[in-house]
């Protein structure tokens, strides 16, 4: 099981960070995702990161305000987002692959968090 949380209320120009933890296998050796879905659009892929921390990939929308790392010892992997925008808003998921892939084909995925609510509004 994953758990995606840390999402909540903040104005335009904040900042939060998203934690993704699982509670039933340890996450390295996985490569872990975050994904985000807003009202009426389809889920996008914005960030992920390799199995041994050592890639990371950014979507265009969030390269230079989010940063990807991970913490196997905590068993979890963060997502640091500054400089939020209103267009942030959306339900960020993380998913979680084993193996040396990643990237953000959904499709790749076997575990997927529940998701937490990122709401940027003034």
């Amino acid at each position: 099981q994953l758990q995606a949380s840390g999402g909540g209320l903040v104005q335009p120009g904040g900042s939060l960070r998203l934690s993704c933890a699982a509670s039933t296998f340890g996450l390295d050796g996985y490569a872990i995702g975050w994904f985000r879905q807003a009202p009426g659009k389809e889920r996008e892929g914005v960030s992920c990161i390799s199995s041994t921390g050592g890639s990371t990939y950014y979507a265009d929308s969030a390269k230079g305000r989010f940063t990807i790392s991970r913490d196997d010892a905590k068993n979890t992997v963060y997502l640091y987002m500054s400089s939020l925008k209103p267009e942030d808003t959306a339900v960020y998921y993380c998913a979680a692959r084993r193996g040396r892939w990643f990237g953000v084909n959904e499709d790749e995925y076997s575990y997927w968090g529940q998701g937490t609510q990122v709401t940027v509004s003034s």
